[in-house]
């Protein structure tokens, strides 16, 4: 099994959900995207989104009721389960286990967002040329990224591997394909707003 779906697997199995942490660490979770991203996804009711990292639905609890639909992807089978629970009041909701970069989509969207995942992603130029591609014209990406370089995360009584993104290497990502529009900066994170 991958390592990345074991681990994330084993979280669950701790106990880990972000959705029903306690204030001080939600507050804390959000010096990687917050406010911030959500104000630039721009959501409103006549929006189709996609989440690329849904984990247990931390983001997307938000974001749901900002929009008509709200397509939820990630590669751990039982945090996709743990979501499903999290996220059982919408209607408005698809949650698919796999992995972003080997699935096929049927539709196309118009917001596109994904916080702290691409850390896990080798080919972050074939993610990137996945999210165009599924972008609707004048549709918004927004990519939270980590500030952290390190190539493993320390969990204590496990590491895990990682890719770290570096800010330029993005933004060198996007040219010729999304435009972007700006870069926020919050305490742990870079925020990339661009469109297609």
């Amino acid at each position: 099994m991958n390592l990345t779906i074991s681990h994330y697997d084993l979280l669950i199995d701790e106990g880990n959900d972000p959705v029903h942490d306690p204030k001080p660490l939600r507050d804390y979770m959000d010096k990687w995207d917050g406010d911030v991203f959500f104000k630039n996804m721009k959501l409103d009711k006549n929006k189709c989104v996609l989440e690329i990292g849904i984990g247990t639905g931390r983001l997307a609890i938000k974001a749901a009721p900002l929009c008509k639909k709200l397509t939820g992807v990630d590669i751990s089978p039982k945090t996709i389960q743990k979501a499903k629970c999290n996220l059982s009041s919408f209607d408005n909701i698809n949650l698919i286990c796999g992995d972003f970069l080997e699935m096929s989509f049927d539709e196309q969207y118009d917001v596109i967002y994904s916080s702290l995942t691409f850390m896990h992603i080798k080919d972050k130029q074939s993610a990137i040329i996945k999210v165009y591609s599924l972008l609707k014209t004048g549709g918004v990406f927004v990519l939270s990224i980590d500030k952290n370089q390190e190539k493993y995360i320390d969990y204590g009584t496990r590491k895990i591997e990682v890719y770290p993104d570096n800010k330029d290497d993005i933004i060198k990502l996007f040219d010729g394909l999304l435009h972007l529009e700006k870069i926020s900066e919050t305490e742990h994170a870079y925020i990339f707003t661009a469109t297609k």
